[in-house]
């Protein structure tokens, strides 16, 4: 499977198609836009207002991700449903649990 995401030497861009107002937060599964270019997606329970869903989803992959909070970025995209977001660490060990995150 292909990953949404683009390695760096301090960890991974991951690239996400989030969905708020949901039923439940999850991260799983993969698509493509009509570009082409794949993302992640996501799902949360906040609201898109004042950054209530940004903040939902750093939460969220730092929970399926086992990284503190702080090493969770949204980098671009904080108004649109396609977002970019940078997770610091170990960028092999990243992309191995993003795998078995989006296998699931």
């Amino acid at each position: 499977m292909d990953l949404p995401c683009k390695l760096r030497d301090d960890g991974l861009d991951l690239y996400v198609r989030l969905t708020p107002k949901s039923l439940k937060d999850e991260l799983g599964g993969v698509e493509a836009s009509a570009d082409g270019k794949i993302y992640a997606r996501a799902r949360v329970r906040a609201v898109p207002e004042k950054g209530a869903a940004n903040v939902a989803l750093e939460k969220l992959l730092a929970k399926t991700l086992k990284v503190p909070v702080s090493n969770v970025n949204l980098v671009a995209g904080s108004t649109a449903r396609l977002k970019t977001v940078r997770i610091q660490g170990d960028a092999q060990d990243l992309q191995q649990k993003l795998k078995q995150a989006l296998s699931e």
